[in-house]
């Protein structure tokens, strides 16, 4: 569109659609072109305007390549509403597909690959054939682009077609972009399939690094991506593609530095010569320091890949220090990534330089950044043993400037400093002593405490000091409890005089009596029977000799950070998470055959006969008697729920000729119906607005699912959510997508969640606290009833043999049990199939006089277990719930989800 097409997105007289229906079946070509444009401006601002179908479709025979795209625009965003509909418009894509102009050729498939039409895939295949082998490098590049979104939607039909041999063969294209597409298209669907589908040979390397030199900045980071998943022969081969790859380092484009610097990292594992290793560390460092002169947002993704690079390749940057210096104008989240990195980078070499810069920011204005670099100081002197006494040297000047957090952060390194090198520096604490009065932080009193502690047989006045803390130990915090309990404790067994034994005794009756904490009731109980019994254990278990803690600044598990290199320039590795931790991909449909396949074979193997093998086996421990038999089923299929949100591609970007792989998320699947979401905030409460909302679980992936009616007098828009903390740590795992809310519409939503993400201290509890906002209207909240049989895992089933182990190896005290007196089980087969629908697994059945005893599995993330005995007498009121789990103390909320699914 122009820039003069604002006009149509003006509101228009009574009447809308008849007006456009009229305009839309003129003759005059001109006014049909304006009123598909008004068409597609009222689709855009969220108007219904799918009645115009048919009409608008009429306008696709034309010759006009604008008016074309809009209708094309208009087809993918309504075809799935109109799919009987859509098979009109079927033979003026397939008579485009052969059009002399490249153009219209490349736009027909692409918009037939944007319709997720499964009836009109079967008619793409044909000229998305001809296309794949058109003439034009164009229409080729297109066509490759859309097998992989043909894939999404049938990857058994895209595999029946033999289309993935024809994207095979477009790797051997002549025309480079296409290659690239080629490549994209493979890996999207290597990504979503459970088989091998695209591995690299070397006829294929060569044909990709060739491609590699010729096509566009995102045709070159499609194929350095590829090419980072290759495992070279040996060492010769992986320094020739090094060597290839080496000029995309200075390419302008950040993407391409970041795809080439992941690449080259990859094949240098497999290079020996270290001339070549140190060559290639000085060629990446450039590029990389360059990033850093880009905007802060670039530069803050830029110092997370350097951070994972540092922690494997030190060298690469070990001269460029001064580049992460931070600037006085630098965001603070840019600030404080250059503080991880220089704390990496230090060593013997430039840590005066360093020293210097920790010391400048301690006096910034920023309290958080400050902080930091206190305790960026500390971990230096624990990494670098030469450095650690000019490192206390400028903490100490710290605390002579009196400002309180800057002592209060000085003290909390220094103790570690101390743990780091005993018996070093105990000079100072007489310096530490004269701040005592300042602290008033938990964590910087508790290590004020600990060094009172460790070393009081040195500090003459040890117990005048600690008796200090003492007068407030019941109003203090845990962690302030539990060291001034081992503090005393330790000035008693190095000084037993009076003073201490009178202290002693006061601390250990506070600790007992006088405080709810188990930790340190249970600590002060250990201490006190140690003294009362033998005194000399006491002095071996307290004043034992503690490990030397080590550096900390490499804190990535090995294995982790192998995961997270090879993700360079992704999310993963600004996130420093894999991505499976926060993406979810959809399974395919021919995963998921392939999937309950196995599954099917796997419980083929649960034969009867080896069911009653074990009949004499031992059951678990319980208030009942042994199991007689077991016999494991396979849980009935779920009831039919909302799928996640698909994948489809982004319309503007398609028809309009932008990045045609972009893929946006759709909120509004069009599924079965599903019971009504209970209502949370009524309309009365809400000026309004009404929302009902539901945890659900789906395909292994946590979901909110939010019904919005606007019942006022006006539009809503801008909707955001926000979750309180809460015991199950639940997070938005996503933005929060609703469209604008006319009044008396409403909108639904698949909201994805992550978990433990936003923990709640205290003990656990069903309560979720939700805020909900909009541009209109103030902040609303309510609360909902987190239900934990939504977080069951699939990977719950437990085999006979191990559920009797883990029973055992439980000890009583984690059993725990209820009774629902007004729950009747009518049948065993309607509640085993109830329950396995909400993946409690059915482990085994047997008689107890009139009653029935099952047993089931359940698991929850974190391998979290619950093992569940539920006895009942069919047909009668009445049913004991007992479990045993590591984790009893959310036993409370598993009866509540088993009350909720009995009562189903």
């Amino acid at each position: 569109m122009s820039g003069h097409d604002s006009k149509y997105f003006s509101t228009t007289k009574k009447g809308e659609i008849p007006e456009l229906k009229e305009e839309l079946n003129t003759q005059y070509k001109d006014k049909r072109k304006d009123a598909v444009k008004k068409v597609i401006a009222a689709m855009t601002v969220g108007k219904d305007v799918s009645s115009l179908f048919t009409d608008v479709v009429n306008c696709m025979q034309t010759e006009n390549l604008e008016l074309k795209k809009l209708v094309y625009l208009y087809l993918i965003n309504y075809a799935k509403s109109q799919p009987d509909l859509a098979i009109l418009a079927v033979n003026t894509f397939v008579k485009d597909s052969q059009d002399p102009n490249p153009l219209i050729r490349a736009l027909a498939v692409r918009t037939m690959g944007c319709i997720r039409v499964d009836k009109i895939t079967e008619y793409l295949c044909d000229p998305l054939q001809r296309c794949l082998k058109d003439d034009d490098p164009y229409v080729r590049k297109t066509a490759a682009i859309c097998v992989a979104k043909l894939h999404d939607i049938n990857a058994e039909l895209v595999e029946d077609r033999g289309f993935l041999e024809s994207l095979k063969d477009l790797i051997s294209d002549n025309n480079p972009m296409v290659v690239a597409n080629a490549v994209a298209a493979l890996v999207e669907i290597q990504d979503n399939s459970a088989r091998p589908i695209f591995e690299i040979t070397s006829h294929t390397l060569s044909k990709l690094l060739t491609a590699l030199n010729e096509c566009t900045e995102w045709g070159q980071v499609f194929i350095l991506d590829a090419l980072s998943r290759y495992k070279a022969a040996d060492a010769l081969e992986a320094e020739n593609i090094v060597e290839r790859v080496t000029p995309r380092l200075q390419h302008a484009n950040c993407a391409v530095v970041l795809s080439a610097v992941k690449m080259i990292l990859q094949q240098m594992e497999m290079i020996t010569s270290t001339d070549v290793v140190r060559n290639l560390c000085k060629k990446m460092a450039p590029p990389l320091v360059t990033l850093l002169s880009a905007e802060p947002e670039i530069q803050y993704v830029a110092l997370r890949n350097i951070n994972l690079i540092v922690q494997r390749r030190p060298t690469i940057l070990a001269h460029e220090i001064k580049v992460f210096f931070c600037k006085y104008n630098d965001p603070i989240y840019v600030k404080m990534e250059k503080l991880e990195i220089m704390i990496k980078l230090a060593s013997d070499r430039n840590i005066d330089q360093v020293l210097l810069e920790f010391k400048e920011y301690a006096t910034e204005v920023d309290v958080d950044f400050v902080r930091k670099a206190v305790r960026a100081i500390g971990r230096c002197a624990i990494k670098l043993e030469r450095a650690a006494e000019r490192c206390i040297s400028v903490l100490l000047e710290l605390i002579k400037i009196k400002v309180n957090y800057v002592v209060q952060e000085a003290i909390i390194v220094i103790k570690d400093i101390f743990r780091r090198y005993p018996n070093t520096y105990e000079s100072i604490i007489a310096t530490l002593c004269e701040s005592l009065d300042t602290l008033d932080e938990p964590e910087a009193k508790a290590s004020m405490i600990w060094i009172i502690g460790e070393y009081a047989e040195r500090i003459d006045n040890a117990d005048e000091l600690l008796e200090s803390f003492l007068e407030s130990f019941p109003e203090e915090p845990a962690q302030v409890q539990l060291q001034l309990l081992t503090a005393t404790v330790k000035l008693f067994l190095k000084k037993p005089t009076e003073g201490p034994q009178q202290m002693i005794q006061v601390v250990l009756n506070n600790a007992t009596m006088e405080t709810d904490n188990p930790d340190v009731r249970d600590r002060a109980y250990i201490y006190w029977r140690l003294l009362s019994t033998d005194p000399e254990a006491a002095k071996d278990v307290v004043l034992a000799e503690k490990p030397v803690i080590s550096d900390d600044s490499n804190q990535l598990d090995p294995s982790l950070l192998d995961e997270l290199l090879a993700n360079i320039a992704t999310l993963s590795s600004v996130y420093h998470k894999p991505p499976e931790t926060f993406v979810t991909r959809v399974k395919t449909a021919a995963q998921r055959t392939e999937d309950d396949e196995y599954a099917e074979g796997s419980e083929a193997g649960y034969s009867e006969s080896s069911a009653h093998t074990a009949d004499g086996a031992a059951s678990p421990p319980t208030s009942a008697s042994n199991v007689p038999y077991a016999g494991a089923r396979q849980p009935a299929p779920a009831p039919s729920t909302n799928p996640p949100a698909a994948l489809v591609p982004d319309l503007m970007g398609d028809l309009l000729g932008m990045d045609n792989s972009a893929m946006v998320p759709v909120d509004q699947p069009s599924t079965p119906a599903r019971p009504p979401l209970p209502v949370l905030l009524p309309a009365a409460t809400g000026q309004g607005l009404q929302i009902s909302a539901q945890l659900t679980g789906q395909d292994g992936q946590i979901f909110y699912s939010i019904l919005f009616e606007n019942n006022s007098q006006i539009p809503l828009d801008g909707f955001m959510i926000q979750f309180n903390k809460n015991s199950f740590g639940l997070a938005a795992a996503g933005p929060l997508q609703v469209p604008q809310l006319l009044p008396g519409t409403s909108a639904a939503t698949l909201l994805p969640m992550a978990l433990f993400q936003n923990m709640s201290a205290g003990p656990p509890s069903s309560l979720l606290q939700v805020a909900v906002k909009n541009n209109q209207q103030p902040v609303w909240y309510f609360n909902d009833k987190i239900s934990m049989h939504v977080f069951f895992t699939e990977d719950g089933r437990m085999e006979r043999g191990s559920f009797l182990e883990t029973w055992r190896s439980l000890p009583d005290s984690n059993e725990v049990s209820k009774d629902f007196p007004g729950i009747t089980v009518n049948g065993v087969e309607a509640t085993l199939d109830q329950l396995a629908a909400s993946n409690m697994f059915f482990i085994a059945k047997r008689k107890h006089a009139t009653q029935d005893v099952l047993y089931f599995s359940a698991r929850m993330p974190r391998g979290i277990t619950f093992l569940t005995e539920l006895t009942t007498v069919i047909g009668t009121p009445g049913i004991k719930c007992a479990i045993k789990t590591p984790n009893p103390e959310m036993a409370s909320l598993f009866f509540e989800a088993i009350e909720t699914l009995l009562k189903g």
